[in-house]
C-alpha cells in the first residue's frame, strides 16, 4: 500500500545505516584528498610542460620537433589536470551527499534511541 508509513527504524537497523553513511563519508573524503592531490601534480606537469616548450619555441630550427613534442605533453598534461579538476567536484558532490546520508542515518538511529527509551 502506498499510503501507508513507513515502518519506523528500529535502534539496531538505525545505527547499522549510521555505520555505513559513516564509512561511506571516509571513503568520499579519501576520494577527494586523491583527487586533489591528482589535480594539484597534474596542474603542475601542466605548468612545467608548458615552460619546456616555450624553452624549446627558442631553440635552433633543429629543436623544432622537440617543440612539437613538448606542445603535445603541455595539452594531454592540460585535459589530464581539465579531467582532475571534474573527478574533483565529482569527488566534492560525493562527499556532500554522503554526509547529508550520515546526517539523517544519525538522525534516525536518535529518534529510534528515543523512540526505544519510551
Amino acid at each position: 500500500m502506498p499510503d501507508e508509513p513507513a515502518k519506523p527504524l528500529s535502534t539496531e537497523e538505525a545505527l547499522q545505516q549510521w555505520r555505513v553513511a559513516e564509512r561511506a563519508v571516509a571513503v568520499a573524503r579519501r576520494g577527494r584528498l586523491a583527487s586533489e592531490a591528482a589535480a594539484s601534480a597534474a596542474a603542475e606537469a601542466a605548468k612545467a610542460a608548458a615552460a619546456t616548450a616555450d624553452a624549446a619555441r627558442d631553440a635552433l630550427q633543429s629543436m623544432r620537433l622537440a617543440e612539437e613534442s613538448a606542445a603535445k605533453t603541455a595539452e594531454a598534461a592540460r585535459l589530464a589536470a581539465q579531467t582532475s579538476r571534474v573527478d574533483e567536484a565529482d569527488a566534492g558532490a560525493d562527499l556532500a551527499m554522503a554526509e547529508v546520508n550520515e546526517a539523517t542515518a544519525g538522525h534516525e538511529y536518535h529518534e529510534a534511541v528515543r523512540r526505544a527509551k519510551g
